[in-house]
């Protein structure tokens, strides 16, 4: 009865998540109920005479909050739609970034290349590879969530183990590990433009110096760290409480064809020397992507990791795609890029408004305002010289908001312009804060029924057991959601006691 009551306690308590979520206005719709917001706000506060001390010492005067609403904030708005729009942040990083990923993930490279890791490992290895596999498909998120998840369990299937721990396995590294990656991702530009413009309103000097690999090494790392999770909640916890699968042993994972198989070492070799032709860029010291003194760190070619993460997938991609068929022709090519952007066009609407939003922000200066009397309150309760202790409040609100709010971009637009300014001034860099934020955002999209592959997920799982919910898959994947949360945090303590670079020219501490 005890039990009943705890399950039916845990139903109504998702159920209860999942209509909170649901009556949630759609991003689009929120970020211009946000942005009406501000120009209220800045009405009122503008009125009223708001204004704080300037949080830079060597400057003077005082920070006061501007109007929208008079004739000059009217005409502002009108003349700046256009170049809020173009100059938001991510919009041009994510969308040309997404151009090489899109002909990777239609051409079946990425697809492929996910089957064959998880397929020509040993048995002992399986979770393992699943898990990493899963980290690694952060690469085409969407190939992780349709291709990886299902495959595990058939995978643990044929293996005699149970499927929804195989699946289980997947989807925590897909969706729990997500924002780690041996190699940089279009999340990578995606949250690092929007850290750089919040940093840019209170240091615009330190912004300069920003680039958008800025948690890089901490995040390799992490893929290996996770992995090892990942794989010990797997067979230490989930397994031993899914007990025997007596469902039969059921299908077998499809094997890479001779052709598949064929495009894989050709995009293999490609890739290679794709990284060695970009490697004379820089490596040498005549390389014509170094800095203006020589230097690596702060160089053309940092500042370029946006193209460079186009041709690492396209060139790769394209090869894939010849060997296999699937491109024949410079139209498949452009086709696929088409079919590329045409998936992007909720984005590029959402872009148009946060855009407006995050505009109106900074013109207001509220983000600054908001940011100086967050700061004052936090001092006021001896924080200060808390900075673990910060990072880790941060973290557990942001994983809060993820319950609901699953977009990682949406999420990061509304928080970066008040969270990175105010962590600045407690001695938190701007990529500590952001670190802190992917950890967050990670972590949690395992347990919310609003995220939106949390869906299929169940569809998949209700092929080797039709009693599967909202509350099974939320209980089965909790243990991973607790896990990873608490060891990553504890791996980000760890590297800023040791004080090494989140990543290239990352301090955590802000000076």
């Amino acid at each position: 009865m005890g039990n009943n009551n705890k399950n039916g306690l845990l139903m109504r308590s998702l159920d209860g998540i999942e209509r909170t979520g649901n009556k949630l206005p759609h991003p689009v719709t929120l970020f211009a109920i946000f942005a009406l917001l501000v120009i209220i706000a800045s009405g009122i506060f503008s009125a009223l005479g708001t204004a704080v001390p300037h949080p830079d010492p060597e400057e003077e005067g005082l920070i006061e909050v501007q109007s929208l609403m008079n004739a000059e904030g009217i005409q502002y708005m009108f003349e700046s739609a256009v170049s809020n729009f173009v100059g938001f942040a991510p919009l041009g990083t994510v969308l040309v970034t997404m151009l090489g990923i899109g002909i990777a993930e239609r051409s079946g490279l990425i697809t492929a290349a996910l089957r064959a890791l998880v397929m020509s490992v040993p048995k002992q290895l399986i979770t393992a590879s699943l898990v990493f596999g899963g980290i690694m498909s952060s690469m085409a998120a969407d190939a992780g969530y349709v291709v990886l998840t299902p495959l595990g369990a058939v995978l643990f299937a044929g293996l005699g183990r149970h499927p929804l721990a195989g699946l289980a396995a997947a989807f925590a590294g897909v969706s729990a590990g997500f924002s780690a990656n041996l190699l940089p991702t279009s999340l990578d530009p995606l949250l690092g433009d929007l850290t750089i413009a919040a940093a840019a309103l209170l240091d615009a000097n330190y912004a300069e110096g920003m680039n958008i690999a800025m948690n890089y090494y901490f995040m390799i790392a992490s893929v290996f760290f996770l992995t090892i999770i990942g794989t010990l909640v797997t067979e230490k916890i989930i397994e031993p409480r899914l007990g025997k699968y007596e469902g039969g042993i059921g299908e077998t994972a499809e094997k890479l064809t001779s052709i598949e198989r064929k495009g894989l070492l050709a995009a293999g070799f490609t890739f290679v020397v794709t990284l060695a032709a970009l490697a004379l860029l820089i490596v040498p010291e005549w390389g014509p992507m170094r800095g203006p003194e020589g230097e690596i760190i702060q160089s053309p070619f940092f500042n370029s990791l946006v193209p460079i993460i186009l041709i690492m997938f396209f060139v790769p991609g394209y090869v894939y795609g010849r060997v296999t068929k699937e491109i024949k022709s410079d139209k498949d090519v452009a086709n696929q890029m088409s079919d590329t952007m045409s998936a992007m066009g909720m984005y590029i609407v959402l872009a148009f408004v946060a855009g407006q939003f995050v505009a109106y922000f900074a013109e207001t200066n509220l983000g600054l305002v908001m940011s100086v009397q967050g700061a004052a309150f936090l001092e006021g309760l001896g924080l200060q010289d808390g900075g673990i202790l910060l990072l880790i409040a941060f973290i557990i609100v942001a994983g809060i908001i993820n319950l609901f709010i699953g977009s990682a971009s949406a999420k990061w637009a509304l928080m970066a312009p008040v969270f990175v300014p105010m962590m600045m001034m407690m001695g938190i860099s701007p990529e500590a804060t952001q670190l802190a934020y992917r950890i967050a955002d990670s972590t949690t999209n395992v347990i919310s029924p609003l995220m939106p592959y949390f869906a299929i997920v169940i569809a998949f799982a209700q092929k080797y057991d039709r009693k599967i919910g909202i509350g099974t898959l939320v209980a089965t994947m909790l243990p991973y959601s607790i896990a990873f949360t608490i060891m990553w945090v504890i791996m980000f303590i760890v590297w800023i006691m040791t004080g090494l670079p989140l990543g290239p020219n990352a301090p955590v501490m802000y000076p």
